[in-house]
């Protein structure tokens, strides 16, 4: 209920309600992507100066490496799953939606965080970031294989092979490259990386920025996307009852994973959570724009109707609290 009440929360909800009633209350295209841009910058330069305070630690080695093997291991066992039940293009592609992370999702625990004064380390931007690019990779490779065994490969010239298709080779270097030069995903490690140079004056400097105004920001961003979110709930008309189920149930056994990790590995309360945020979360932006050019024979009305009309308004409601509760209590114990 505290989490409920929380104003960012509550404009998120507004913006569902609004939406399902039809309102033509819209945030302009322009301005919700400064809002994004402008929630990464301040969340990588909170990182940043966190980091710079703490130092680079063995937790924070700990930290990134269970994400990195998060990053992994979630679209993997994905696929495997969904492989017995759908066509294997549709299951690459909600593989690598729920293999990838949420960056709202996480910002707004971080806010929680910060609003129910739970320490976490700032170095977890960091590995929101690395495990953004593994899942999509991956489901191209799966792709690929699919094709690869639709349609056999044929040398060409000196013994080079196409990858399935005529521009397959093509699209996964495009694929490659656009994981690792994203402008978010660098704006985001580009931030930290100043908050780390500049340290404690950088902080003072930029509190009006990356302090005062966060909390507003984030509040104007979650009411677009609860719109967003409720328009989109017409593309669950296309999504099975078990798919629905598996958009709820999915997460909560992907953070379920990284709560076992963390725990062996001993980590903290606030770091545990962020880590069950980012494998429970399902990507809604970047994923999908990619899997619309690389995966094509996907159908989009499964892997987004589900990340967005059900896994990210649960998890922004209900979700956080939840893993939050799970941590602290573990944490504890």
């Amino acid at each position: 209920m505290q989490n409920l009440i929380d104003p960012a929360i509550l404009f998120f909800a507004f913006g569902l309600l609004a939406g399902a009633a039809r309102s033509n209350l819209e945030i302009p295209p322009q301005i919700a992507r400064f809002l994004s841009l402008y929630l990464l910058m301040a969340l990588g330069l909170k990182g940043g100066f966190a980091l710079a305070a703490s130092g680079l630690t063995s937790e924070v080695a700990t930290s990134l490496a269970c994400a990195v093997a998060l990053a992994f291991i979630v679209p993997a066992c994905g696929y495997l799953l969904l492989r017995r039940y759908l066509p294997g293009f549709d299951a690459a592609a909600i593989a690598a939606t729920y293999g990838s992370v949420s960056a709202v999702t996480f910002i707004t625990t971080i806010q929680y965080l910060e609003s129910n004064g739970v320490a976490y380390g700032g170095h977890m931007a960091a590995a929101m970031a690395l495990m953004e690019s593994p899942a999509i990779i991956m489901a191209v490779l799966f792709a690929n294989a699919l094709r690869q065994r639709a349609q056999p490969v044929l040398a060409v010239g000196g013994g080079a092979a196409a990858l399935g298709g005529p521009n397959e080779s093509f699209s996964l270097r495009k694929v490659l490259h656009e994981s690792f030069t994203d402008g978010a995903q660098l704006l985001l490690l580009g931030a930290m990386l100043v908050g780390l140079i500049t340290g404690e004056a950088g902080k003072h400097a930029m509190q009006p920025f990356s302090g005062d105004l966060f909390k507003g920001m984030l509040a104007f961003f979650l009411l677009d996307m609860g719109l967003l979110a409720a328009r989109n709930l017409r593309e669950l008309k296309d999504v099975p009852r078990w798919l629905m189920l598996y958009a709820l149930a999915g997460p909560l056994c992907h953070a379920s994973l990284a709560l076992l990790l963390a725990h062996a590995a001993g980590l903290g309360a606030g770091n545990t959570t962020l880590l069950m945020v980012l494998a429970g979360s399902a990507s809604y932006i970047a994923v999908p724009a990619v899997l619309r050019y690389a995966i094509p024979e996907a159908r989009p009305s499964l892997y987004l109707g589900m990340s967005l009309g059900i896994t990210f308004p649960f998890n922004i409601l209900l979700g956080i609290p939840l893993y939050a509760g799970v941590a602290e209590r573990l944490a504890g114990s």
